[in-house]
């Protein structure tokens, strides 16, 4: 389905204002962290279908509420889309959407119910694995002031979002927690075979990284 030129024109409109909202982010959801999952949603969806705008629209906004980096309230998401005249049933999908793209914790089922969800979703997922995906993990774990690793420190499996949310191990526990699961929590076919590499190379890293942390190599 085609984005209709005034829908063109919320999109740009949108992201303008991401850009600015997100642009000196340091934790690693940056402006172009949301650049590449806006351009991995559309990839996607080449193969896999789905509405462009709402999923265009979605990626753009999916770290807007995100709840690692607001502590508001209200939904700027749901107060951007009033501001900009989105149609109403348009406006519950992007919600909707946006509301079932964060990972929550390995024992939380977090199923997008669409396929415009499922798209952004595996978007989303897909720029925290891989080179990107240990270089936005260090970036965080930086920013959060966590020791990179401690042997003392086991990861832990997390079976609600409220442990997940207030856990504050070292960032290596992340690797166990989150990123090495996210190639068995794809959607899509699409997704499933970029991610292979990506996981590949995290498993590589981390090897490389107990190496040398025994003074092996």
């Amino acid at each position: 389905m085609l984005v209709e030129p005034f829908e063109n024109e919320l999109l740009r409109s949108t992201e303008k204002y991401i850009h600015s909202h997100f642009e000196n982010e340091g934790s690693g959801h940056d402006w172009w962290h949301i650049h590449r999952v806006r351009n991995m949603a559309l990839k996607l969806a080449e193969n896999e279908g789905g509405n462009l705008f709402l999923i265009e629209m979605a990626a753009l906004l999916h770290d807007l509420d995100d709840w690692k980096l607001n502590s508001e309230n209200e939904s700027k998401t749901a107060k951007w889309l009033k501001n900009i005249n989105v149609d109403n049933l348009q406006a519950e999908s992007i919600l909707e959407i946006v509301e079932q793209v964060s990972f929550k914790g390995a024992g939380v089922e977090n199923n997008a119910t669409t396929i415009e969800a499922r798209i952004v979703q595996d978007a989303d997922r897909l720029d925290a694995i891989g080179a990107i995906g240990v270089a936005r993990t260090f970036a965080y774990g930086g920013h959060k002031s966590r020791p990179i690793y401690h042997p003392g420190v086991k990861p832990v499996l997390h079976t609600n979002f409220e442990s997940y949310k207030n856990n504050t191990a070292p960032t290596i526990n992340h690797f166990y927690e989150k990123l090495l699961l996210l190639k068995n929590s794809l959607n899509t076919a699409t997704a499933i075979e970029i991610a292979k590499n990506r996981h590949i190379f995290m498993e590589t890293f981390l090897k490389q990284f107990f190496a040398e942390w025994e003074g092996d190599k």
